[in-house]
């Protein structure tokens, strides 16, 4: 078989997910990828509100690629997460940012204006309750023909497997957590 026999596809989903580190890097890595390609990027992050050093990043690289690159932070931080919850926000505050950030996602998805939509830690939010399997599935499926979506984060939910085209499940193998070592800086956050 040679390439000749393969086709291409005009937009693609992708998920990262599973229970090991590497999600967030990976859809980074995919903005990476875009923006060198010169492609339009939406980077919308669910969960995260507090400093990471992605925000960082991002914020450092906005100037540059001004037209290429759309970034936006919502959620509340961790939810249900026992000791590492956010105590002064309510679950309704919870849903409602989660809500807000995912109508941003589902407008850039719909928009045509993006090449490349990448809806960081929205498995969570949905298995979590935050959103439903059918705000996924919309997402996935009312997107523009020519804009790719990238979905990470834990418990990406199996029934919609078959929407997606490729699908990566972070397996660990080992993390120093588990040795109750808190997330290094610059290489977990």
């Amino acid at each position: 078989m040679s390439f000749d026999d393969y086709k291409t596809k005009e937009s693609v989903v992708i998920v990262y997910t599973g229970e090991s580190k590497g999600k967030t890097s990976a859809g980074l890595g995919l903005l990476v990828r875009g923006l060198g390609n010169r492609s339009t990027v939406a980077f919308i992050q669910f969960i995260k509100y507090w400093g990471v050093s992605e925000h960082v990043f991002l914020r450092d690289i906005m100037p540059l690629f001004e037209d290429q690159l759309f970034f936006y932070k919502g959620g509340k931080g961790f939810y249900k997460a026992g000791d590492l919850s956010e105590q002064h926000v309510s679950e309704a505050q919870h849903k409602q940012a989660a809500l807000e950030t995912y109508e941003i996602a589902l407008e850039c998805t719909r928009s045509g204006e993006y090449d490349l939509v990448i809806c960081d830690e929205i498995n969570n939010a949905a298995h979590d309750g935050l959103l439903t399997e059918d705000q996924l599935k919309e997402l996935i499926t009312g997107r523009s023909p020519g804009t790719s979506l990238c979905l990470t984060g834990r418990d990406f939910p199996e029934s919609l497997l078959d929407q997606v085209d490729i699908a990566t499940n972070m397996t660990k193998v080992k993390h120093h957590f588990d040795d109750k070592y808190l997330a290094n800086k610059g290489i977990d956050y």
